[in-house]
């Protein structure tokens, strides 16, 4: 007789269960993260059953970066919109013309809206 084939939920949650030390030596909010990013695999049940690979940390990461992905052209389709909203109100001689500028830790967190005339 054949071998059976786990159901890929199974799989996916063998799969989680291997990375829970990883996940014990992260902190608190990092271990959301990490819980969240198999979340966004299981979305995607049906495409790692139809893959079938021998690999399923493949389709897991593919699954996650999709998701990924997905978020990144939906903020970036929001940012093309407040943009032409904004270059719309923009006043036309370029005065009080607004920069974005980043503050603290290598210019990540907290972005400061600074007007070019106060330099």
């Amino acid at each position: 007789m054949g071998r059976t084939v786990l159901p890929y939920r199974q799989v996916l949650e063998r799969e989680y269960n291997e990375w829970k030390k990883f996940r014990r030596g992260l902190r608190k909010e990092d271990q959301q993260v990490f819980d969240r990013l198999f979340d966004l695999a299981r979305l995607h049940v049906q495409a790692g059953v139809y893959a079938s690979s021998p690999w399923p940390l493949e389709a897991i990461l593919i699954s996650i970066l999709l998701e990924h992905h997905k978020a990144l052209e939906e903020l970036k389709a929001k940012c093309k919109g407040m943009e032409a909203a904004a270059s719309k109100s923009a006043p036309p001689s370029g005065k009080g013309e607004r920069r974005l500028r980043p503050e603290g830790r290598g210019g990540r967190g907290n972005v400061k809206v600074q007007n070019p005339n106060d330099e």
